[in-house]
Order: C-alpha cells, then sequence, then structure tokens
C-alpha cells in the first residue's frame, strides 16, 4: 500500500512540475510580455522633470538622458514613460541611447514612439527589425497588428494576431489588445 501511495504521489509530482515547466515555456515563448503591458508607473520623469530629462534617483534629481550613466534597463523604463505620456520624440531620444541597438524591447518601442509621432513607415521598419531579432516577441507583433489597421490592412492585422495565439499568448494583453483594436476599438 506505501509503494502504490508512494508511486502516485510521485507522478503526480512529475505531472505538476511538467504542467509548471510547460507553462513557463510558453510564457518565454510568448516574449517578456508581462512586465511592459500594463502602462509604466509616472515617475517624477514625466511629473517633475522637464525639457526631456530623466529622474535619477541616485542622485535625486532631472539629468539629461546622455549623461546620465543609466544602464539599458533604465533607459528603456524611463522611455517607456514618456512613450506612454505621449513624449514620443523624448522616448526616440533615450532609447537611441541605449549601448544594444539591436534590443527586440529598444526596436519595439522605437516602433510604437516612431508610429504614435506620425512615422508609420519608419515605426514599422522597426517592428521587422525587433521580430527579426525575436520573432516571439509578441508585444512587437501586437503593436504592429494595430499599425497594419490604421493603415487599412485588417487581413494583416489577422495574421498578427494568430502569430499571436500560436506563439502561446493567446492569454495576454497583447492578444486581447489586437483583437479589441480588430474590433474597432483602438487601444495602442
Amino acid at each position: 500500500m506505501g509503494l502504490k501511495v508512494s508511486i502516485k504521489s510521485s507522478t503526480m509530482m512529475t505531472v505538476a512540475v511538467g504542467f509548471l515547466l510547460a507553462t513557463s515555456l510558453q510564457a518565454l515563448a510568448a516574449g517578456s510580455e508581462s512586465d511592459e503591458t500594463a502602462p509604466p508607473p509616472k515617475s517624477k520623469t514625466t511629473t517633475e522633470c522637464t525639457g526631456g530629462k530623466v529622474w535619477d534617483k541616485d542622485k535625486k534629481e532631472c539629468v539629461k538622458p546622455n549623461e546620465s550613466g543609466f544602464n539599458d534597463d533604465q533607459l528603456f523604463q524611463a522611455a517607456r514613460e514618456f512613450a506612454y505620456a505621449g513624449q514620443y520624440e523624448n522616448a526616440i531620444t533615450v532609447l537611441k541611447l541605449a549601448r544594444d541597438q539591436n534590443d527586440p524591447r529598444i526596436l519595439n518601442y522605437l516602433g510604437y514612439s516612431n508610429r504614435k509621432a506620425g512615422r508609420m513607415e519608419l515605426g514599422m521598419s522597426y517592428y521587422r527589425k525587433a521580430l527579426q531579432h525575436d520573432e516571439n516577441y509578441i508585444l512587437a507583433r501586437s503593436y504592429m497588428g494595430q499599425a497594419l489597421l490604421e493603415q487599412g490592412d485588417v487581413q494583416g492585422a489577422r495574421v498578427q494576431l494568430v502569430e499571436i495565439r500560436d506563439r502561446g499568448g493567446e492569454n495576454t494583453w497583447a492578444y486581447r489588445s489586437l483583437l479589441q483594436s480588430l474590433k474597432g476599438h483602438v487601444v495602442y
């Protein structure tokens, strides 16, 4: 009896671990979407700093981003905040300071900021570059799909929606956002 319970428990543990591993891999395949989909919290970068300056927590002051010594993640976060605040030129300026200009996150937000600033073709070229570096980056696919809709290419947007779904992103903001846009509700 004890052996039966042990084997059954072991089997259940193996199934549970397998499920968790599969779920984790699916989340990885979907790109690092979860950290990037909710608008970033406002900081002093967009509430107090002016002229494209970024809040430096260590110095406790607004600094020029090119003189900040920020790493790529810090630059990315500041640029996202600018982009969500509608400060697209400031976002682009900060993104161009990143050391890794092939980082799909940097490319995606260069696409987003340029598209929102009215430079659709330039924005699309950045989305394509982001996807060349990471074809599973579903947030870039979502923004590209929304750009395609803005251009009247409904079928192209649907293709991106299917790509997001097929890459494990059906339960993500990227998928829902593009789906809502396809239904006539512009999201981003």
